[in-house]
């Protein structure tokens, strides 16, 4: 068996708002000269936070690491409602905010807590048949969408002025955090999006320890190569 090189392991990354979790990857495939380069766990252009980024061998280990709960903060807006349930998307209704309080926003969020069926939003990057959603939510397509199942361990409310809510959520990968935006609207039937949204923990990994994408060109080579978590250090801890 070959030794690892000090490429082989992870790289914290906290990225900006605006890339794609893909153009990190192409940024850090030519930073370090690499022909494999991935991520654990896409995250939307506007989301901001942490990207697990795989680098070498380690990129065999993207999986076990995807499969790790995350915790989110952000910021949602009551009252208008998206087609893609974020900012990015076309608005589909505005309609008047009722009276809020973090009381009534905390006790709109019990019913999404445990395990729930999610429906993914049209304008995803799920497939169907080989097309992602988005492509056809493009061309004004609308399909049935499959259900998939997540976990909300804690969905909570931390501050409310309005029409702006700021909350964190911590739940199982796969979660479509401006689903539960937008239900939570129709729930309280005014309608809401996803304003702003930024992952704070993946698994073990908390956004403390990332790389600011805006500060790895600035870094030192050799100071960015000690920060790589080794691949061996990441296959031993479950």
């Amino acid at each position: 068996m070959h030794a690892f090189s000090s490429f082989d392991g992870a790289l914290l990354i906290d990225k900006p708002a605006g890339p794609t979790s893909h153009d990190v990857v192409d940024y850090i495939r030519g930073y370090f000269d690499l022909q494999k380069v991935g991520h654990c766990g896409t995250l939307d252009p506007n989301a901001t936070g942490l990207l697990i980024m795989v680098l070498g061998r380690a990129t065999k280990l993207s999986e076990k690491l995807m499969a790790d709960d995350k915790v989110y903060e952000g910021c949602i807006r009551f009252g208008v409602a998206t087609n893609s349930y974020d900012a990015a998307g076309e608005v589909t209704a505005t309609l008047p905010v009722p009276p809020l309080t973090l009381e009534k926003l905390n006790a709109a969020c019990e019913p999404f807590l445990g395990d729930i069926q999610q429906i993914p939003p049209m304008v995803s990057a799920v497939k169907l048949d080989g097309v992602p959603l988005y492509k056809l939510a493009r061309k004004g397509i609308e399909v049935e969408r499959k259900s998939r199942l997540v976990h909300i361990y804690s969905f909570k409310f931390l501050d409310y002025e309005e029409p702006l809510g700021w909350f964190r959520v911590a739940c199982t990968k796969g979660t479509y955090v401006r689903a539960l935006a937008h239900e939570l609207g129709q729930n309280l039937g005014c309608g809401a999006h996803l304003q702003t949204l930024r992952r704070t923990v993946s698994g073990r990994f908390d956004v403390a320890d990332a790389i600011p994408m805006e500060a790895l060109c600035k870094l030192p080579f050799a100071e960015v190569q000690k920060r790589i978590i080794p691949f061996l250090t990441l296959a031993a801890q479950g």
